[in-house]
């Protein structure tokens, strides 16, 4: 793994949120703006986008608009449209890094629980849908609470990337720490996101538990 300190710079890069409407996509844009980024939010519908971008300022347009213009695109789509929506945009996301943060979970009266995932988890159902993509597992773990608060300066927690690309990885680590207090530690393959993602349902209930927006942290790193 790269030492934290040989990151790439990446403050040029501008960003693309698909599904930006949404407390997650949107709280990602705000951190990423704050932090000097051109950032972009996209939903299905025109309308929303702008709505939801305007709340932030930044910029808002159709999802096919985001994913051509940005030069790296953060996936924060519903699970439920999470196939369909990527298929719609291979072209546009074709040859582009591609940031997957969506947790396939499901809710009973015990609480959250992981939801079994064909192709193992959503970043590898991703990259089975965008095959000319470079896709990076990360942001699973931020809680949007914590995002979109303005009483909140810093975001002090590690997100763990995980990826087969490690120039790509590389990428989305520095990316994670242009956000204030927030670090990007590579974390495996991509075929090891199936737990990052599941482990969503623990926080959730860490949370539950203890009325909190609980992150994590790695030791020793």
């Amino acid at each position: 793994m790269a030492e934290l300190k040989d990151l790439p710079d990446v403050s040029g890069l501008s960003i693309g949120i698909l599904g930006g409407t949404g407390d997650q996509g949107k709280g990602l844009a705000r951190r990423f703006a704050l932090a000097g980024h051109t950032v972009l939010i996209g939903s299905r519908s025109i309308e929303r986008a702008r709505e939801a971008a305007e709340s932030i300022g930044v910029r808002g347009a159709e999802n096919a608009v985001v994913a051509a213009e940005a030069d790296i695109v953060i996936v924060a789509v519903p699970w439920e449209g999470h196939k369909a929506t990527l298929e719609s945009l291979r072209a546009e996301l074709a040859g582009k890094i591609v940031v997957d943060c969506v947790n396939p979970l499901g809710f009973d009266k015990q609480g959250p629980y992981a939801l079994p995932v064909e192709e193992g988890s959503a970043a590898q159902q991703a990259a089975a849908v965008l095959p000319d993509s470079r896709v990076v597992a990360a942001f699973h773990h931020v809680s949007a609470v914590i995002l979109l608060d303005p009483e909140v300066a810093e975001v002090g927690l590690d997100v763990l990337v995980l990826g087969d690309d490690r120039e790509a990885t590389d990428i989305v680590q520095a990316l994670a720490s242009r956000i204030s207090g927030m670090r990007g530690i590579y974390g495996g393959r991509l075929r090891n996101a199936g737990q990052v993602e599941a482990l969503t349902a623990n926080l959730i209930a860490i949370n539950r538990r203890y009325k909190a927006h609980a992150g994590f942290r790695v030791t020793d790193v």
